[in-house]
């Protein structure tokens, strides 16, 4: 049998065991948790500057619009529609683009017709009842060549990079850009929740509904 002082000696040497174990494992598992907390940073950072990339060196790109662009689901002998532009994804995913869109939209006087983007003697741009399509392209077609009944063309009036930014912040207006890229807050006079407050509105082609 054991005596008193020898089952305290062996109990300490257990929990000073223990306590040895559990350090060491502490100790292992630090460089772990501080590896994954750099890779996190790294990611929100490479992310950060995707949201606002601005290209400053060399010529830049030729801008050109959609080469063929839908505004139905209806196509002759039932062929398919006309792919995306690839571009669209890359104005509508860019904080820099869509803010830059929305300076553009109150420079061209957009508003005089759209107000901040729920409509006047133009349509709402915040819903989704869109009679041409709301999709990026389609937006950057309305604009380029006009609508009939009071949508003006600006074809040869506003640079093809310029219009892809307006659909861009278009777009904004209905919640239909990543919330990353959607500028929290107005540069003017607040009328309207900041484009990444707003509800995603999915646009739904044919005549808007009549008022109630």
């Amino acid at each position: 049998m054991l005596h008193v002082g020898s089952r305290r000696r062996m109990r300490e040497l257990m929990e000073d065991t223990s306590a040895s174990i559990h350090g060491d494992h502490a100790r292992s598992a630090r460089p772990r948790r501080l590896v994954a907390a750099l890779l996190a940073l790294g990611v929100l950072y490479i992310a950060a500057c995707d949201r606002e990339r601005r290209e400053y060196r060399g010529a830049p790109l030729p801008e050109t619009g959609p080469a063929a662009v839908a505004v139905s689901g209806l196509e002759p002998d039932g062929a398919p529609a006309p792919p995306p532009d690839p571009r669209g994804k890359e104005y509508e995913g860019n904080a820099y683009h869509i803010n830059q869109g929305g300076r553009l939209f109150r420079w061209f006087n957009c508003a005089g017709c759209h107000a901040a983007g729920g409509g006047s003697i133009g349509p709402s741009l915040m819903d989704a009842h869109w009679r041409y399509g709301g999709g990026i392209d389609q937006i950057y077609a309305t604009i380029l060549d006009g609508r009939p009944n009071g949508m003006p063309a600006f074809r040869g009036r506003i640079p093809a990079q310029q219009i892809w930014e307006i659909a861009a912040y278009v777009r904004a207006l209905s919640g239909n850009v990543p919330k990353a890229a959607a500028p929290s807050r107005s540069d003017t006079f607040s009328v309207s929740p900041p484009p990444s407050q707003m509800p995603r509105q999915l646009p739904r082609p044919g005549e808007p509904e009549p008022p109630p």
